[in-house]
C-alpha cells in the first residue's frame, strides 16, 4: 500500500497562524510532505484546497486539505477542541456542545479527533491548560496522540528555559504525554476502537525579542518533525476531491502511525498481523483462533517495545525485523524509540492492531 506522509493540524492568517495557505503548501513541499490538512480555529475557509507545486519545480507536487479546529469561544477557559477534518463545510456552529459537533460531524461523513487532550499550563508566558474535558462524548474518530507545538509546556518551567526551546526548538519533542498514552490505552482497553494522529499545531508565530525578530517554530520546522504517514489505498491522483475521501478513509480506519521524522526518517515502518483469516494492518481487527503472529518492520535496527493493552510484552533492543507469537486476544500497538540530542526520544506510535 503506498504510504504518505501526511502533516495536520495547523494554523494560517485566518486565525492565530501567521502564514496563508500559500505558504503552508510551499514549506511542506519542501519539508516533503503528501498532503497538509489546515485546521483553523472556528473558520473554514472555502476554494482553497487542492494541489500546489514548488515555483521551480513543477513535478513535485503536495495536496492541501482544509478542516477546522472548533471549540466554545465563550467557555472560558477553552477547553476541549476537535479536529473536525473532511466535512468540507463550515462546522464551527455546533461548536457550543462537543457531543453535538460529534454528532453533526458524523452525519456529513468528516472525523473528529480530540485536539492536545492533555494539555498544560505555561505560567511562564501566562498560558492557560486547553486539555480537553468532555469525557463522556462519544462517537469521535481518535485521540491527537502527540502535538508538536503544546508539547513545549512540557518542558519550559520559567522564562530562559522558553527562550532556550525558542531558539534550539529540535531539543522539544520527546514523545506524547503519558497521560495522553494511558488514556488511549483505557479507551481501546475498554472496547472502542481509537484511532490516533500526530498534530504540529503549526503557528509560525511572529515575535520581536528587542532588535531580534523571529518566528517561532516555522512551518517548515514542524512539517519535518511529528507526522502522520497513513498507509492509502491508492497513490494520489491529482484529483483533489477523490483524493481527499482517501486520505481521510485511512484516518478513519486508523492505517497510519505517527512519526517523528526529524532524527530520521520514518517512511518505510510497517506493523501487520498474520492469522488464519488472512493478514490485518494497523487498525484492523483480527480473530485468534490458533494465534496470531505480529511482525514489525522498522527502516534500521532501533529500540522496539509491543505493547498489549498498554502493558509492555517484548522489547527488541536493536531490531529492525521483530516478530511475536500472540497467543492471548487484546490490544496490540508499537513503540519505537531512538537517541537524538543527547537522549532517549519517541520515533514511532503505531495504531494497534485489535486481536479478538
Amino acid at each position: 500500500m503506498p504510504e504518505l506522509i501526511v502533516n495536520l493540524h495547523m494554523h494560517t492568517r485566518y486565525s492565530d497562524g501567521s502564514g496563508t495557505h500559500q505558504d503552508i503548501a510551499q514549506a511542506a513541499l519542501r519539508a516533503g510532505l503528501d498532503v497538509v490538512i489546515v485546521t483553523d480555529h472556528n473558520v473554514w475557509v472555502e476554494g482553497v484546497e487542492g494541489y500546489f507545486t514548488l515555483p521551480n519545480d513543477k513535478e513535485r507536487r503536495v495536496l492541501l486539505l482544509v478542516g477546522e479546529e472548533v471549540h466554545n469561544p465563550m467557555r472560558q477557559p477553552q477547553k476541549s477542541h476537535t479536529l473536525v477534518l473532511g466535512a468540507a463545510r463550515e462546522m464551527a456552529t455546533f461548536g457550543s456542545s462537543p457531543q453535538t459537533l460529534i454528532d453533526q460531524a458524523g452525519r456529513v461523513g468528516a472525523l473528529t479527533f480530540l485536539a492536545h487532550p492533555y494539555d498544560r499550563d505555561m505560567p511562564a508566558i501566562h498560558e492557560t491548560s486547553i486539555s480537553w474535558e468532555d469525557w463522556d462524548a462519544r462517537g469521535y474518530t481518535g485521540l491527537e496522540l502527540w502535538n508538536g507545538f503544546s508539547e513545549i509546556k512540557c518542558h519550559a518551567h520559567n522564562i530562559l528555559q522558553t527562550a532556550f526551546y525558542v531558539f534550539f526548538p529540535r531539543f522539544i519533542a520527546h514523545g506524547p504525554q503519558v497521560e495522553t498514552l494511558k488514556k488511549w490505552d483505557d479507551l481501546t482497553r475498554a472496547g472502542q476502537n481509537v484511532a490516533v494522529v500526530g498534530g504540529s499545531d503549526a503557528h509560525a508565530m511572529k515575535i520581536s525579542l528587542g532588535p531580534i525578530k523571529i518566528t517561532v517554530f516555522p512551518y517548515e520546522f514542524h512539517f519535518r518533525a511529528v507526522n502522520t504517514h497513513i498507509l492509502a489505498d491508492r497513490d494520489l491522483s491529482g484529483d483533489p476531491a477523490a483524493d481527499r475521501l482517501m486520505v481521510m478513509d485511512a484516518l478513519r480506519k486508523g492505517h497510519a502511525f505517527i512519526g517523528y521524522d526529524q532524527p530520521a526518517s520514518t517512511r518505510g515502518f510497517r506493523f501487520t498481523a498474520q492469522g488464519q483469516e488472512g493478514t490485518a494492518q494497523m487498525g484492523d481487527e483480527i480473530r485468534l483462533r490458533t494465534g496470531v503472529t505480529l511482525q514489525v518492520k522498522l527502516p534500521f535496527a532501533v529500540e522496539c517495545r509491543l505493547l498489549r493493552d498498554g502493558q509492555v510484552v517484548k522489547t527488541w533492543a536493536d531490531r529492525a525485523n521483530c516478530t511475536f507469537q500472540a497467543a492471548q486476544a487484546g490490544v496490540y500497538r508499537v513503540e519505537c524509540y531512538v537517541q537524538y540530542l543527547g537522549r532517549r526520544r519517541g520515533w514511532i506510535y503505531s495504531n494497534p492492531i485489535y486481536v479478538r
